[in-house]
């Protein structure tokens, strides 16, 4: 990259002084034609014999040379915001390209480590299921471990199918009305048997809304996911929904790090993560935030970042009835 910018820049500063050079040169050579035109004229129109005609002659020579200068200054000036402006442009692409690069790498680390570990522990409560004679107790609580890591691995495909969808524009969205009240209840019920964890829900019942259910259990999912990730295990999780107006507002905080203001604008970009593959211990892909915020705005929704008190993050998801 830095290469890449010191090439850039002096191929850059090059093209600006060839401009400047030649725009001198035409003004040299411009300044030639007029003191060559006011020696022809001279020889040729007497000034005290007849000053009127010579000095308007030499009016018009002057104003073909104020022609010329503004023609040589506009053209190039044109010339030399067009470079700067393809300068611009190629070195933002270039450096897009580069930081999609790097975080594509990372998601491909990382997604390897989402897929290897639950299908590690899955092929791990199995073989012991195979070798050893367990009572039910026993038995029931690997079949329930495994259940657990196939819906891990279950999310993890939707969310990189639904990428894909939506890169490919072959996303339709399943309209429908449905209580979302019912939906984040089920969620909740859901994750705190997967997770021994405190979830705290005040869920506003008879909350109704028109959508693709599918999508937004999977948008509440990634967030919900999110938090648990980053809560320690002596804290809780808040989940709240209530209805205000024509809108649904769902909130999910949790009691984490929190995230820097230099970040949160950012977190939302396909393949993101805080900080980098090397420092940081949360699992992740960097799609569930990208894909939750595809999925509000297809819904015509909103979904913002606010930081909570004391630590942590708290997610608002507003949507229309």
């Amino acid at each position: 990259m830095r290469f890449f910018t010191s090439v850039h820049l002096l191929l850059l500063g090059y093209i600006i002084a060839i401009i400047i050079f030649w725009g001198l040169s035409l003004q040299r050579q411009s300044g030639r034609i007029y003191s060559q035109e006011v020696i022809t004229l001279q020889s040729r129109v007497d000034s005290t014999k007849d000053p009127y005609t010579y000095n308007r002659e030499l009016e018009a020579l002057k104003h073909s040379l104020s022609k010329r200068t503004t023609q040589y200054t506009g053209e190039g000036a044109t010339f030399l915001i067009v470079i700067l402006i393809g300068a611009v442009v190629v070195y933002s692409s270039f450096h897009r390209r580069i930081i999609l690069s790097r975080q594509q790498n990372n998601f491909m680390l990382s997604v390897t480590h989402e897929l290897k570990s639950p299908l590690a522990a899955v092929k791990l409560n199995l073989q012991t299921l195979e070798k050893h004679q367990l009572d039910e107790e026993k038995r029931n609580l690997l079949i329930n471990r495994c259940i657990k890591e196939s819906d891990r691995l279950n999310d993890l495909c939707n969310n990189m199918l639904f990428a894909s969808q939506i890169e490919g524009r072959q996303y339709r969205p399943a309209i429908e009305t449905f209580s979302i009240s019912d939906l984040v209840a089920s969620i909740l019920k859901e994750y705190s048997s997967r997770y021994s964890r405190n979830f705290e829900g005040d869920v506003t019942a008879a909350c109704e809304i028109s959508g693709d259910k599918v999508m937004l259990q999977m948008a509440i999912n990634n967030l919900v996911e999110n938090a648990v990730k980053y809560t320690p295990d002596d804290k809780p999780i808040k989940i709240s929904l209530h209805k205000a107006q024509n809108k649904i507002i769902l909130t999910i905080a949790d009691q984490g790090a929190g995230i820097p203001d230099t970040e949160k604008k950012k977190i939302f970009n396909k393949f993101y993560r805080v900080g980098n593959e090397e420092s940081r211990k949360a699992k992740g892909t960097g799609l569930g935030l990208y894909l939750t915020s595809k999925i509000v705005q297809q819904h015509k929704g909103r979904i913002t970042l606010k930081d909570n008190t004391p630590s942590g993050s708290v997610f608002e998801i507003c949507l229309p009835v």
